[in-house]
C-alpha cells in the first residue's frame, strides 16, 4: 500500500508520486505521512522532505516553510519554496542568511511580529545552509 505524494511550490507541481512514506519538516517536529494515516493540517518549517520507497529514500527536497495537507491516501505539501536537495546552493543560502541577518539587525525590535517571521526566515536559511551541505559528497557538518 501506498500514498500520494505531491509537493507544490508557488512556480510548479515539483513532485508527484506514489511513495511508502513521506518525512516533512513539521513546525513543532518531523511528522510521517504513510497510508491510512489520520487526516491532518500542518504547518512546515524549513528544512527536508524525505520521500520513502521501502525502507529507502529515494528523493530529498528541501521546504523553506508552508503547510501540509495529510490524509489517508494523500499528502500533498504546499512549499513557501521547494527545491531538490542536489539544486541547492550553499553560496546562495549563505547569502540569503546575511541579508535576513542584517534586516533583522535594523528591524524596529518593538515590532514582535515581524522580528519572529525574521527569526522564522533565517531558521530556514540555516537548514538550507545544512541541507545544502549535507547533499555536497565528502562535506561533514
Amino acid at each position: 500500500m501506498s500514498i500520494k505524494v505531491k509537493i507544490v511550490s508557488p512556480e510548479k507541481v515539483l513532485f508527484a508520486h506514489d511513495a511508502d512514506m513521506a518525512v516533512m519538516p513539521g513546525a513543532e517536529g518531523d511528522i510521517a505521512a504513510m497510508p491510512d494515516h489520520a487526516p491532518l493540517m500542518l504547518t512546515l518549517r524549513g528544512g527536508v522532505v524525505d520521500i520513502y520507497e521501502g525502507d529507502v529514500v529515494t528523493h530529498r527536497f528541501f521546504v523553506a516553510g508552508g503547510f501540509a495537507d495529510i490524509a489517508p491516501s494523500h499528502c500533498t505539501i504546499l512549499a513557501d519554496r521547494a527545491t531538490k536537495l542536489e539544486d541547492l546552493s550553499v553560496d546562495d543560502a549563505e547569502a540569503r542568511l546575511a541579508g535576513l541577518e542584517k534586516s533583522y539587525e535594523e528591524a524596529d525590535k518593538m515590532n514582535v511580529p515581524a522580528l519572529d517571521i525574521l527569526m522564522g526566515k533565517m531558521q530556514s536559511a540555516r537548514a538550507e545552509i545544512e541541507a545544502a551541505q549535507s547533499a555536497i559528497p565528502g562535506m561533514s557538518l
